[in-house]
């Protein structure tokens, strides 16, 4: 079969610029709303996408004065999106440091059944020590620490997943037998981090497991996703840095045992999109006008671990910024901006203006066809299995991108026309894992 690529939606809010909130067509209150949402997962399900996808974090982002800052909690929004989708995948981000694998488990594996077949977990280790004091802890793990704990709760996650086998269920009325017993194992799980017996208390679902997304791109990140990443959700703002990102990693799966190919890299594109090159120049100055730079260097100055005052907005960044082994939260992100910033010599003002848009991915400004040139130039030079569309401005950047976009791209021959399958996996390409506890089960 010829290789096509793969889509996955990034929900958010009235979009992923940071000022596309304040645009006339923008609902302030979309954040909150279940009938915004619908909307735009039946918009990505009609033209095709494998999946879309909600961030989360157990803390408040951002100041709430800079823009729509409220998040539902992302597993009960996307079981409320089942009956109005039958076909696209649903991924919802959880921590592994906040969260206890039981609990965690059944929740996913609760989802996957509900939907049949479609749930995916974004795995993250969550940064930051504002969310650490929210439970009851003075400063973060570090984040070794974070990434040891991650790896074994992924370890017992899957293990009470396989703790039911296919074939437990077999509702025998006749015999009064409704589970067949011996079928149903306990885990016996005793690490470092966790004690847990099992079994779950949820038979094992339509998926066996729900796809396991990840988004780290530190060391430790990439070698937790080589291991246990099915799809990878990456930020990296060039042809050349998604290269050099997508073979390492497709390097260290092989490394790890695994089939590279059953690693799906999705890199970020905020596509700003208009008919004609002017149009599309136009909503990006547009948007870039109302950032609101009191609230953005505040923001830079939090991932840089800097003050704020140190931040002069006509001037390139400072040159003593602390070295990344001082940073404990999103080093991978810091480093890229860093990076980015030195390379082509960005003013504050410029840097800010860049990552307004699409906080370090790539930002595309252009026509549908420039669009689709250059996801198929990444597609088709070692760069991208798919991408992790993330609109500037919603509704209207998926509806653009939904119709004027996808269909050059199916027209191309690289972008499906129909769903074959009916899961998440189907949809990626990916196997069904076996059992561990069977005979022929496979880890």
């Amino acid at each position: 079969m010829t290789r096509q690529l793969h889509f996955n939606l990034f929900l958010h809010d009235t979009g992923h610029h940071e000022a596309s909130w304040r645009l006339p067509e923008s609902d302030p209150y979309a954040n909150l709303s279940l009938q915004a949402h619908q909307r735009l997962a039946r918009i990505a399900e009609d033209a095709k996408f494998d999946s879309v996808f909600l961030a989360d974090s157990p803390v408040l982002w951002s100041d709430p004065g800079r823009r729509p800052s409220g998040k539902l909690e992302p597993t009960l929004l996307l079981a409320a999106l089942i009956g109005s989708t039958s076909r696209i995948g649903l991924i919802a981000t959880a921590s592994t440091s906040y969260n206890e694998p039981y609990n965690l488990a059944r929740r996913f594996a609760s989802l996957d059944h509900l939907s049949q077949g479609r749930a995916g977990w974004n795995i993250v280790t969550t940064a930051g020590d504002a969310a650490a004091r929210n439970f009851g802890l003075d400063d973060q793990p570090l984040h070794k620490a974070r990434y040891e704990r991650a790896d074994e709760f992924l370890e017992v996650s899957t293990k009470l997943w396989d703790s039911w086998g296919d074939d437990a269920i077999v509702a025998d009325k006749a015999a009064g037998v409704h589970a067949s017993s011996s079928l149903v194992r306990s885990v016996d799980h005793h690490g470092t981090f966790f004690r847990v017996d099992g079994p779950l208390n949820v038979p094992r679902s339509p998926q066996a497991w729900p796809l396991l997304v990840q988004a780290g791109s530190s060391e430790d990140g990439k070698e937790f996703a080589a291991k246990w990443a099915e799809a990878v959700f990456t930020a990296q703002p060039t042809l050349a840095e998604s290269q050099a990102f997508y073979a390492d990693l497709k390097r260290r799966a092989a490394a790890a045992g695994r089939d590279p190919d059953h690693v799906v890299i999705l890199p970020g594109i905020v596509p700003v999109i208009g008919d004609t090159p002017a149009e599309a120049r136009e909503l990006e100055a547009e948007l870039e006008r109302l950032i609101a730079p009191q609230y953005a260097v505040a923001t830079l100055a939090y991932t840089l671990r800097v003050d704020a005052a140190s931040l002069r907005l006509d001037e390139p960044l400072p040159a003593d910024l602390p070295d990344e082994a001082e940073i404990e939260g999103s080093k991978s992100r810091r480093t890229l901006i860093v990076d980015w910033a030195r390379r082509e010599n960005l003013t504050v003002r410029q840097l800010i203006g860049k990552l307004g848009g699409g906080r370090g991915h790539r930002t595309f400004t252009g026509t549908p066809e420039q669009v689709a040139d250059t996801i198929q130039e990444y597609f088709e030079n070692g760069a991208a299995d798919g991408f992790n569309i993330m609109p500037a401005v919603l509704p209207s950047g998926i509806e653009a991108f939904a119709t004027k976009v996808v269909p050059i791209l199916q027209e191309r021959g690289l972008f499906r026309t129909s769903y074959e399958g009916t899961t998440l996996r189907e949809h990626y390409g990916l196997p069904r894992p076996s059992n561990v506890f069977d005979p022929i089960g496979v880890r």
